[in-house]
């Protein structure tokens, strides 16, 4: 079981988002927080290239791995590889509305069949010793949301699951993309705290629409954990602060220009072996939100971070420009006072 400090703040998994190169960076920010890898596929896990779709610096722990799938033999199968490179948990997705896992028939579909994820999450849990848990909506389509949370999650815990992580909403998978379902439906944490009541022994954190720090703490006093997303993608220095308002422990880095510097040596190396420069700086574009320069230090990753060769020069230069903006910004304040 996952104790509460370990799922008190977590960063959810995001596809195309949460790889290796932002994981690294995220860990720099926050020592503290529980980091998610990217779904994979049982069936990639099992036949596909697991050096490249797995492999991790070790700097990243605690890391997590989800898992997407619905056929608990093939699962059991890749949570052991799972185990095997060293991941501190393996995470199920019941919670994915997109069409690539709707053609599957696993991620949210599985909000339908609470009795087939509890044998998957028995399959996983009896062949590793690794936490297994749960990342879940509150039901699909029509269904009645208590009724469909309280089934998937009285089957996984049935089954031993180790936590379980809400998004409090439910999924169309009829007539809404996989964006519009991170926003469109309503949110329903009521329903997720009611749920942690029912099951005091089990570790529940909240998924959905956190932004403030002031509201995933209000969720606190309901549930074990908070698990953010976007938020802390889109505006990365709000990890900065977590280790202090979550686990009472010190800041890593001073501030974003020290998480940059942070970040120089790894970017390097990752050169050096043959990155390119775009695959990590595309996870820092949100470093300095509301700062002079920002929209300039945006627009040089963006436009040549892409280019061939490109070096860690270009990532220094994008920082200049928040640098240089900030000195004419406080020289203007000066000269107008």
């Amino acid at each position: 079981m996952l104790t509460t400090e370990e799922i008190r703040f977590s960063v959810a998994p995001m596809m195309d988002w949460t790889d290796r190169h932002c994981r690294y960076f995220h860990r720099l920010l926050t020592r503290r927080a529980r980091l998610y890898t990217e779904m994979l596929t049982a069936g990639a896990v099992i036949q596909g290239d697991r050096a490249r779709l797995m492999e991790f610096d070790r700097f990243e722990q605690p890391v997590a791995m989800q898992l997407g799938g619905a056929e608990p033999e093939a699962l059991a199968r890749a949570a052991r590889v799972v185990e095997q490179f060293g991941y501190a948990e393996v995470n199920l997705n019941v919670g994915c509305p997109s069409d690539r896992v709707q053609n599957g028939a696993f991620g949210a579909c599985l909000m339908r069949e609470p009795a087939l994820v509890g044998d998957c999450v028995k399959a996983m849990k009896d062949a590793v010793a690794i936490p297994v848990t749960v990342k879940c909506r509150i039901g699909v389509d029509d269904q009645e949301p208590e009724q469909a949370l309280f089934a998937l999650a009285e089957a996984s815990v049935a089954a031993g699951v180790d936590a379980l992580f809400v998004h409090a909403r439910k999924a169309w998978l009829q007539g809404l993309s996989p964006k519009e379902n991170r926003d469109v439906p309503p949110l329903d944490y009521a329903l997720v705290h009611r749920l942690k009541r029912a099951l005091p022994e089990t570790p529940v954190a909240i998924n959905g629409g956190l932004t403030r720090f002031a509201e995933m703490r209000a969720q606190l006093q309901y549930v074990d954990g908070v698990m953010i997303g976007r938020a802390a993608y889109q505006d990365p220095a709000l990890l900065l602060d977590v280790d202090a308002e979550f686990f009472g422990a010190p800041a890593p880095l001073e501030d974003a220009f020290a998480a940059v510097d942070a970040f120089i040596p790894y970017v390097e190396a990752q050169l050096a072996k043959g990155e390119k420069l775009s695959a990590m700086t595309r996870h820092v574009l949100g470093l300095f939100p509301g700062m002079p320069g920002a929209r300039a230090f945006r627009r040089r990753l963006a436009l040549d971070a892409v280019r061939p060769g490109a070096g860690i020069e270009t990532l220094r230069g994008a920082v200049d420009e928040v640098r240089q903006a900030m000195t004419r910004h406080a020289e203007f304040l000066a000269a107008a006072q």
